[in-house]
Parts: C-alpha cells; sequence; structure tokens
C-alpha cells in the first residue's frame, strides 16, 4: 500500500509503474514471510488459507494497473 501510494505521488506514469512493481515484490516477501510463519506453528493451515483467500488480488490488480499504464 505504501509503495502505491508514493508512486502515485510521483506524478509520472513511468514512477508510478516502478512503484507498483514495487508493491507486488513486497507482496512476495509477505506471502513468504507467511509460510515462514506456518512452518513454525505462529499461524494454522487455515489461518494461512484465510489470509491467502482475502490478499490473493493484490498481485494481480498491481499487474492490472501496471498493464493499464
Amino acid at each position: 500500500m505504501h509503495n502505491i501510494a508514493e508512486g502515485f505521488d510521483s506524478e509520472t506514469n513511468p514512477e508510478f509503474v516502478r512503484f507498483l512493481r514495487y508493491a507486488k515484490r513486497s507482496y512476495t516477501e509477505i506471502q513468504s514471510e507467511l509460510y515462514v510463519a506456518r512452518d513454525q506453528h505462529y499461524i494454522t493451515k487455515a489461518e494461512l488459507k484465510a489470509i491467502e483467500i482475502r490478499a490473493q488480488t493484490t498481485p494481480q490488480t498491481s499487474n492490472n494497473e501496471s498493464i493499464y499504464l
């Protein structure tokens, strides 16, 4: 979210696209950390699945916006 806001503030499409890509990478990093949390038994498989369902639109939305611009 912060990466998208920062890119939006840049007022140029190429710069905004760059920050959308940062946001997508940040999503991937968080996803990786969630797998670690599951493996270390900090969260259950059901909790991980619930988070994944809620978050699955994030990378697609960033990708769609990048293509549009």
